[in-house]
C-alpha cells in the first residue's frame, strides 16, 4: 500500500473548532484603593452622624412622676417628624430662606459671573491682584464678618448709617423688614468671589483659538462672551448653583451673630437656628427631627436643581 505524499502534503491542516477557555477576570481594587481617602471621611462624618440623627429622631423623651418626675427615653416612631411639619414658626423658617435663596442666590451668582468675565477680558489688568482681592472675603472667618457688618448696621455706631443719616435715607438694617436682606448683603459679600473663582477657573481651561476665530470672524467681546463663554459655564454655574442652594439651607453663622444686636432675629428665623434652640433647650429628638427634615428638603432641592438645569442644556 503507498502514501500519495503529494495529496497528504496539499490537504488543508484541520483546525481545531473547540471555543478557547474564557480567561478569567481579575479583579482590579485599584480604583476603590484611590477613593478610599473619599469614601472614609464621608462615611465617618456625613453617614454615620445623619444616621444616628435619623435614629434620635425616632426616639422621645417623657417624664413620668409630673414636673420633676424622671426622664425616660421612648420609641416614638415618626411623632417627632408629624410635630416638626406642623410647627408654624419652623415652616415659616422655611418659607423665609427660600424666599431668601429666590432673590440672594441669582443675584450672587450673576455678579460672580459679570467679575469672571471681567477678569477673563482682553483689557483687563492686575488680574492676579483683584483675582486675591475678590476671594479675600471668603477668606475671613464667618462670625468675623458678620460682626464687621454688624458694627457697619449698628445706627449708634456704624458711619454708613450717620452718612445716610445726614442725606435724609437711612434704612433700618436691623429692623424685622431689612434683616433678611442684610443677612443677603453679608453672605453675597463673603461668597461672591468664591464662586468667582470656580467660574473664572473654567474659562482658564477653554482653549484659546476659539476665541481667536470668533475675533477673526468679527464677533465682538460682548458676543463672544454670551455666545461662547457664558454656554460654556453652564457646568460651573451649576455646580456653583447646587453650592449655594446647600449653604442657603444651611443658614446660620450670620443670623446667630446679628441676634445678639437685633431684636428681629427670633430663635426660630432659619431652620438651622431653630434647630439649635431645640438642642439648646435639651429637646434633641425633635432637633433630630428637625435637622434630618432640612437635609431631605437640601437633597431634593439640589437634585431637582440638577435635573432641571440638566433638561434645560439638553434642550
Amino acid at each position: 500500500m503507498t502514501v500519495d505524499r503529494t495529496a497528504a502534503a496539499a490537504a488543508p491542516p484541520v483546525k481545531n473548532t473547540a471555543a478557547p477557555a474564557a480567561p478569567r477576570r481579575r479583579r482590579n481594587w485599584a480604583p476603590a484603593f484611590f477613593l478610599l481617602p473619599f469614601f472614609i471621611p464621608f462615611i465617618l462624618f456625613t453617614l454615620v452622624p445623619v444616621g444616628y440623627a435619623f435614629y434620635q429622631s425616632l426616639l422621645k423623651t417623657e417624664r413620668t412622676g409630673g414636673t420633676f418626675g424622671r426622664k425616660t427615653t421612648v420609641f416614638a416612631g415618626f411623632e417627632q417628624y408629624k410635630e416638626v411639619l406642623g410647627d408654624p414658626e419652623f415652616l415659616g423658617s422655611v418659607g423665609r430662606v427660600v424666599l431668601f435663596g429666590l432673590v440672594q442666590i441669582p443675584l450672587m451668582l450673576l455678579l460672580a459671573l459679570t467679575l469672571a468675565l471681567l477678569l477673563d477680558s482682553t483689557v483687563a489688568r492686575l488680574k492676579r491682584f483683584f483675582r486675591i482681592a475678590y476671594f479675600v472675603p471668603y477668606g475671613i472667618p464667618g462670625v468675623i464678618a458678620a460682626l464687621m457688618w454688624a458694627f457697619l448696621y449698628d445706627p449708634r455706631l456704624s458711619p454708613v448709617v450717620e452718612l445716610l443719616d445726614e442725606v435724609g435715607s437711612a434704612p433700618d438694617f436691623l429692623g424685622s423688614s431689612m434683616m433678611l436682606w442684610s443677612i443677603g448683603n453679608i453672605v453675597t459679600w463673603t461668597y461672591t468671589g468664591y464662586n468667582m473663582l470656580i467660574i473664572y477657573a473654567a474659562l482658564q481651561a477653554v482653549p484659546g483659538d476659539i476665541y481667536e476665530a470668533a475675533r477673526m470672524d468679527g464677533a465682538s467681546e460682548a458676543k463672544i462672551a454670551w455666545r461662547i463663554k457664558i454656554p460654556i459655564l453652564r457646568p460651573a454655574l451649576m455646580l456653583t448653583g447646587v453650592f449655594s442652594i446647600i449653604g442657603t439651607l444651611q443658614l446660620f453663622t450670620e443670623p446667630q451673630v446679628l441676634r445678639s444686636i437685633s431684636t428681629s432675629v427670633t430663635s426660630t428665623y432659619t431652620p438651622n437656628l431653630a434647630a439649635y434652640s431645640l438642642a439648646s433647650s435639651d429637646n434633641y429628638s425633635e432637633a433630630a427631627a428637625m435637622s434630618v427634615t432640612l437635609a431631605l428638603a437640601t437633597f431634593v432641592l439640589s437634585f431637582g436643581f440638577l435635573k432641571f438645569t440638566g433638561r434645560k442644556a439638553e434642550s
